[in-house]
Protein backbone atom coordinates (compact mmCIF):
# COMPACT_ATOMS: atom_id res chain seq x y z
CA UNK A 1 0.00 0.00 0.00
CA UNK A 2 1.31 3.44 -0.92
CA UNK A 3 1.19 6.27 1.62
CA UNK A 4 1.74 9.61 -0.12
CA UNK A 5 -1.10 11.84 1.12
CA UNK A 6 -0.24 14.35 3.84
CA UNK A 7 -3.19 14.99 6.12
CA UNK A 8 -3.30 18.71 6.79
CA UNK A 9 -5.90 21.45 6.82
CA UNK A 10 -7.60 24.18 8.76
CA UNK A 11 -7.07 24.53 12.52
CA UNK A 12 -9.51 26.76 14.38
CA UNK A 13 -7.05 27.62 17.16
CA UNK A 14 -9.08 30.54 18.53
CA UNK A 15 -12.37 28.65 18.66
CA UNK A 16 -13.90 27.41 21.92
CA UNK A 17 -15.23 23.86 22.20
CA UNK A 18 -14.32 20.94 19.99
CA UNK A 19 -13.37 22.32 16.57
CA UNK A 20 -11.23 19.40 15.42
CA UNK A 21 -11.25 18.17 11.86
CA UNK A 22 -10.39 14.81 10.33
CA UNK A 23 -6.79 15.74 9.55
CA UNK A 24 -6.17 16.30 13.27
CA UNK A 25 -7.22 12.80 14.32
CA UNK A 26 -6.33 10.65 11.30
CA UNK A 27 -3.87 7.88 12.13
CA UNK A 28 -1.73 5.64 9.93
CA UNK A 29 -3.03 2.10 9.55
CA UNK A 30 -1.11 -0.52 11.46
CA UNK A 31 -1.39 -3.44 13.90
CA UNK A 32 -2.93 -1.11 16.50
CA UNK A 33 -5.91 -0.31 14.27
CA UNK A 34 -8.40 -2.53 16.06
CA UNK A 35 -11.63 -0.56 15.73
CA UNK A 36 -13.12 2.35 13.83
CA UNK A 37 -12.94 3.00 10.07
CA UNK A 38 -10.15 2.13 7.66
CA UNK A 39 -9.82 4.43 4.64
CA UNK A 40 -8.48 2.55 1.63
CA UNK A 41 -7.69 4.24 -1.67
CA UNK A 42 -8.09 2.38 -4.96
CA UNK A 43 -6.08 4.73 -7.18
CA UNK A 44 -6.86 2.80 -10.34
CA UNK A 45 -8.71 3.53 -13.58
CA UNK A 46 -7.42 0.64 -15.69
CA UNK A 47 -10.90 -0.85 -15.69
CA UNK A 48 -12.35 2.40 -17.03
CA UNK A 49 -9.70 2.46 -19.77
CA UNK A 50 -10.50 -1.15 -20.72
CA UNK A 51 -14.20 -0.24 -20.78
CA UNK A 52 -13.68 2.63 -23.22
CA UNK A 53 -14.42 5.32 -20.61
CA UNK A 54 -12.61 8.54 -19.77
CA UNK A 55 -9.60 7.85 -17.51
CA UNK A 56 -8.72 10.01 -14.54
CA UNK A 57 -10.37 8.18 -11.65
CA UNK A 58 -6.95 7.04 -10.43
CA UNK A 59 -6.68 10.49 -8.86
CA UNK A 60 -10.00 10.06 -7.05
CA UNK A 61 -8.70 8.94 -3.64
CA UNK A 62 -6.41 11.96 -3.29
CA UNK A 63 -9.25 14.33 -4.21
CA UNK A 64 -11.56 12.66 -1.72
CA UNK A 65 -8.98 12.84 1.05
CA UNK A 66 -8.46 16.56 0.35
CA UNK A 67 -12.05 17.29 1.34
CA UNK A 68 -12.13 14.73 4.12
CA UNK A 69 -9.13 16.45 5.69
CA UNK A 70 -11.23 19.49 6.63
CA UNK A 71 -14.33 17.49 7.54
CA UNK A 72 -15.50 18.56 11.04
CA UNK A 73 -15.25 15.80 13.61
CA UNK A 74 -18.75 14.86 14.77
CA UNK A 75 -18.46 11.76 16.90
CA UNK A 76 -16.66 9.54 14.39
CA UNK A 77 -14.83 6.49 15.75
CA UNK A 78 -11.09 6.05 15.27
CA UNK A 79 -10.01 6.92 11.73
CA UNK A 80 -7.18 5.05 10.02
CA UNK A 81 -5.59 5.71 6.62
CA UNK A 82 -4.43 2.46 5.02
CA UNK A 83 -2.96 4.16 1.94
CA UNK A 84 -3.57 3.49 -1.74
CA UNK A 85 -3.59 0.52 -4.04
CA UNK A 86 -2.13 1.40 -7.43
CA UNK A 87 -2.07 -0.45 -10.71
CA UNK A 88 1.31 -1.15 -12.28
CA UNK A 89 1.61 -1.91 -15.97
CA UNK A 90 -2.10 -2.44 -16.49
CA UNK A 91 -2.17 -5.35 -14.01
CA UNK A 92 -5.72 -4.68 -12.83
CA UNK A 93 -6.30 -8.13 -11.38
CA UNK A 94 -3.20 -7.84 -9.18
CA UNK A 95 -4.39 -4.44 -7.93
CA UNK A 96 -7.81 -5.87 -7.10
CA UNK A 97 -6.15 -8.72 -5.20
CA UNK A 98 -4.14 -6.23 -3.13
CA UNK A 99 -7.30 -4.29 -2.37
CA UNK A 100 -9.00 -7.52 -1.31
CA UNK A 101 -6.16 -8.23 1.08
CA UNK A 102 -6.44 -4.82 2.73
CA UNK A 103 -10.23 -5.04 3.00
CA UNK A 104 -9.91 -8.46 4.64
CA UNK A 105 -7.22 -7.23 7.02
CA UNK A 106 -9.39 -4.26 8.01
CA UNK A 107 -12.31 -6.54 8.81
CA UNK A 108 -10.15 -8.97 10.74
CA UNK A 109 -8.86 -6.10 12.90
CA UNK A 110 -12.39 -4.93 13.64
CA UNK A 111 -12.49 -1.93 11.29
CA UNK A 112 -15.10 -0.91 8.74
CA UNK A 113 -13.46 -0.61 5.29
CA UNK A 114 -14.30 2.65 3.50
CA UNK A 115 -12.89 2.35 -0.01
CA UNK A 116 -12.30 5.35 -2.26
CA UNK A 117 -12.09 4.73 -6.01
CA UNK A 118 -11.04 4.64 -8.66
CA UNK A 119 -13.24 3.06 -11.31
CA UNK A 120 -16.08 0.74 -10.39
CA UNK A 121 -13.79 -2.22 -10.96
CA UNK A 122 -13.09 -1.48 -7.29
CA UNK A 123 -16.20 -3.54 -6.48
CA UNK A 124 -14.59 -6.82 -7.49
CA UNK A 125 -11.63 -6.16 -5.21
CA UNK A 126 -13.79 -5.07 -2.28
CA UNK A 127 -16.10 -8.07 -2.53
CA UNK A 128 -13.21 -10.53 -2.70
CA UNK A 129 -11.96 -8.93 0.51
CA UNK A 130 -15.35 -9.36 2.13
CA UNK A 131 -15.35 -13.06 1.29
CA UNK A 132 -11.87 -13.40 2.80
CA UNK A 133 -12.54 -11.29 5.86
CA UNK A 134 -16.05 -12.54 6.66
CA UNK A 135 -16.04 -16.20 5.52
CA UNK A 136 -18.85 -17.06 7.93
CA UNK A 137 -21.40 -14.95 6.01
CA UNK A 138 -23.65 -17.12 3.84
CA UNK A 139 -26.07 -14.45 2.65
CA UNK A 140 -24.68 -11.17 1.38
CA UNK A 141 -26.88 -8.32 0.26
CA UNK A 142 -25.17 -6.24 -2.42
CA UNK A 143 -26.61 -2.75 -2.86
CA UNK A 144 -25.33 -0.64 -5.73
CA UNK A 145 -26.28 3.01 -6.23
CA UNK A 146 -25.54 3.30 -9.93
CA UNK A 147 -26.88 4.31 -13.34
CA UNK A 148 -25.44 1.05 -14.75
CA UNK A 149 -25.85 -2.64 -13.96
CA UNK A 150 -22.12 -3.39 -14.50
CA UNK A 151 -23.04 -6.96 -15.43
CA UNK A 152 -21.23 -7.04 -18.76
CA UNK A 153 -19.52 -9.97 -20.37
CA UNK A 154 -16.01 -9.08 -21.57
CA UNK A 155 -12.85 -10.96 -22.49
CA UNK A 156 -10.90 -8.71 -20.11
CA UNK A 157 -12.55 -7.67 -16.86
CA UNK A 158 -13.19 -3.95 -16.59
CA UNK A 159 -15.31 -1.33 -14.82
CA UNK A 160 -18.44 -2.75 -16.45
CA UNK A 161 -17.99 -6.36 -15.31
CA UNK A 162 -17.57 -6.45 -11.50
CA UNK A 163 -21.06 -7.57 -10.52
CA UNK A 164 -21.09 -10.37 -13.06
CA UNK A 165 -17.76 -11.46 -11.60
CA UNK A 166 -19.34 -11.34 -8.14
CA UNK A 167 -22.32 -13.39 -9.37
CA UNK A 168 -20.02 -16.00 -10.84
CA UNK A 169 -18.02 -16.23 -7.62
CA UNK A 170 -21.19 -16.54 -5.54
CA UNK A 171 -22.43 -19.28 -7.83
CA UNK A 172 -19.12 -21.14 -7.54
CA UNK A 173 -19.31 -20.92 -3.73
CA UNK A 174 -22.97 -21.92 -3.57
CA UNK A 175 -23.98 -18.52 -2.19
CA UNK A 176 -27.11 -16.61 -3.25
CA UNK A 177 -26.62 -13.55 -5.45
CA UNK A 178 -28.80 -10.89 -3.86
CA UNK A 179 -28.03 -7.82 -5.97
CA UNK A 180 -30.04 -4.60 -5.79
CA UNK A 181 -29.38 -1.53 -7.96
CA UNK A 182 -30.92 1.88 -7.43
CA UNK A 183 -30.71 4.51 -10.17
CA UNK A 184 -30.60 2.43 -13.35
CA UNK A 185 -30.94 4.49 -16.52
CA UNK A 186 -32.98 3.05 -19.39
CA UNK A 187 -30.77 5.12 -21.70
CA UNK A 188 -27.40 3.81 -20.47
CA UNK A 189 -27.93 0.03 -20.41
CA UNK A 190 -28.51 -2.30 -23.36
CA UNK A 191 -31.40 -4.71 -23.70
CA UNK A 192 -28.89 -7.51 -23.13
CA UNK A 193 -28.07 -6.06 -19.70
CA UNK A 194 -31.72 -5.73 -18.70
CA UNK A 195 -32.31 -9.32 -19.83
CA UNK A 196 -29.25 -10.53 -17.90
CA UNK A 197 -30.39 -8.71 -14.78
CA UNK A 198 -33.78 -10.38 -15.04
CA UNK A 199 -32.23 -13.81 -15.59
CA UNK A 200 -30.02 -13.38 -12.53
CA UNK A 201 -32.87 -12.23 -10.30
CA UNK A 202 -31.53 -8.70 -9.89
CA UNK A 203 -33.98 -6.24 -8.38
CA UNK A 204 -33.53 -2.67 -9.61
CA UNK A 205 -35.14 0.74 -9.53
CA UNK A 206 -34.95 3.19 -12.41
CA UNK A 207 -33.63 6.71 -11.90
CA UNK A 208 -36.99 8.08 -13.08
CA UNK A 209 -38.75 6.19 -10.29
CA UNK A 210 -36.60 7.76 -7.56
CA UNK A 211 -37.33 11.40 -8.25
CA UNK A 212 -39.97 11.92 -5.57
CA UNK A 213 -40.80 10.86 -2.01
CA UNK A 214 -43.31 8.10 -2.92
CA UNK A 215 -40.87 6.46 -5.33
CA UNK A 216 -38.04 6.55 -2.80
CA UNK A 217 -40.33 5.24 -0.05
CA UNK A 218 -41.34 2.24 -2.19
CA UNK A 219 -37.70 1.39 -2.86
CA UNK A 220 -36.77 1.73 0.80
CA UNK A 221 -39.66 -0.46 1.86
CA UNK A 222 -38.43 -3.24 -0.41
CA UNK A 223 -34.84 -2.74 0.80
CA UNK A 224 -36.01 -3.01 4.40
CA UNK A 225 -37.17 -6.57 3.71
CA UNK A 226 -33.86 -7.43 2.04
CA UNK A 227 -31.89 -5.92 4.92
CA UNK A 228 -33.85 -7.97 7.42
CA UNK A 229 -33.21 -11.20 5.48
CA UNK A 230 -29.46 -10.85 4.91
CA UNK A 231 -26.51 -11.46 7.22
CA UNK A 232 -24.30 -8.62 5.99
CA UNK A 233 -24.36 -5.82 3.43
CA UNK A 234 -21.89 -4.60 0.86
CA UNK A 235 -22.84 -1.06 -0.18
CA UNK A 236 -21.24 0.61 -3.18
CA UNK A 237 -22.00 3.97 -4.76
CA UNK A 238 -21.01 4.92 -8.28
CA UNK A 239 -21.05 8.72 -8.40
CA UNK A 240 -22.59 8.65 -11.88
CA UNK A 241 -25.88 7.71 -10.18
CA UNK A 242 -26.20 11.40 -9.28
CA UNK A 243 -27.44 14.12 -11.65
CA UNK A 244 -24.61 15.36 -13.82
CA UNK A 245 -25.16 18.88 -12.53
CA UNK A 246 -24.48 17.63 -9.00
CA UNK A 247 -21.67 15.25 -9.88
CA UNK A 248 -19.91 16.27 -13.11
CA UNK A 249 -16.61 14.62 -12.16
CA UNK A 250 -17.33 11.13 -13.49
CA UNK A 251 -16.58 9.25 -16.69
CA UNK A 252 -20.26 9.10 -17.71
CA UNK A 253 -22.35 11.92 -16.13
CA UNK A 254 -26.10 11.33 -15.90
CA UNK A 255 -28.61 13.68 -17.56
CA UNK A 256 -31.26 12.80 -14.94
CA UNK A 257 -29.72 10.81 -12.12
CA UNK A 258 -30.93 10.28 -8.56
CA UNK A 259 -30.91 13.35 -6.29
CA UNK A 260 -28.27 13.39 -3.58
CA UNK A 261 -30.92 13.55 -0.85
CA UNK A 262 -32.35 10.22 -2.05
CA UNK A 263 -28.90 8.64 -2.27
CA UNK A 264 -28.15 9.75 1.27
CA UNK A 265 -31.46 8.37 2.51
CA UNK A 266 -30.56 4.91 1.20
CA UNK A 267 -27.06 5.13 2.67
CA UNK A 268 -28.53 6.10 6.04
CA UNK A 269 -30.99 3.20 5.88
CA UNK A 270 -28.20 0.69 5.25
CA UNK A 271 -26.04 2.11 8.02
CA UNK A 272 -28.99 2.01 10.45
CA UNK A 273 -29.43 -1.72 9.77
CA UNK A 274 -26.21 -2.42 11.64
CA UNK A 275 -25.21 -4.94 8.96
CA UNK A 276 -22.89 -2.85 6.80
CA UNK A 277 -19.59 -4.68 6.24
CA UNK A 278 -17.95 -2.36 3.68
CA UNK A 279 -18.70 0.77 1.68
CA UNK A 280 -17.02 2.14 -1.38
CA UNK A 281 -17.39 5.19 -3.60
CA UNK A 282 -16.46 4.77 -7.26
CA UNK A 283 -15.82 6.75 -10.44
CA UNK A 284 -14.56 10.01 -8.90
CA UNK A 285 -12.63 11.68 -11.73
CA UNK A 286 -11.12 14.99 -10.53
CA UNK A 287 -9.97 15.97 -14.03
CA UNK A 288 -13.63 16.25 -15.07
CA UNK A 289 -14.89 17.83 -11.86
CA UNK A 290 -16.13 21.39 -11.34
CA UNK A 291 -15.09 23.30 -8.20
CA UNK A 292 -14.40 19.96 -6.53
CA UNK A 293 -18.15 19.36 -6.33
CA UNK A 294 -18.06 15.62 -7.03
CA UNK A 295 -15.12 15.12 -4.68
CA UNK A 296 -17.03 16.98 -1.96
CA UNK A 297 -19.96 14.59 -2.44
CA UNK A 298 -17.66 11.57 -2.24
CA UNK A 299 -16.19 12.92 1.01
CA UNK A 300 -19.66 13.66 2.37
CA UNK A 301 -20.83 10.09 1.71
CA UNK A 302 -17.71 8.61 3.30
CA UNK A 303 -18.19 10.81 6.37
CA UNK A 304 -21.88 9.93 6.58
CA UNK A 305 -21.03 6.26 6.82
CA UNK A 306 -18.17 6.84 9.26
CA UNK A 307 -20.54 8.69 11.61
CA UNK A 308 -22.76 5.62 11.90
Amino acid sequence: MEHSFEWQGRIDAEETGDSRRWHQVMQAWGPGATSGCALIGFAVDEGVRRNGGRPGAAEGPAACRKFLANMPLMGEPALWDAGDVRCDGGALEAAQARLAGQVAASLQQGCLPLVMGGGHEVAWGTFQGLLQGRPEVQRWLIINLDAHFDLRYAAAANSGTPFLQIQQRCQALGLPFDYRVLGISRYANTRALFDRAQALGVRYWLDEDLQDAPGLAAAQQALAQDLAACEAVYLTACLDVLPGAQAPGVSAPSPLGVPLAAVEAVVAQVVASGKLAAFDVAELNPSLDRDGLTARIAARLIAKVARR
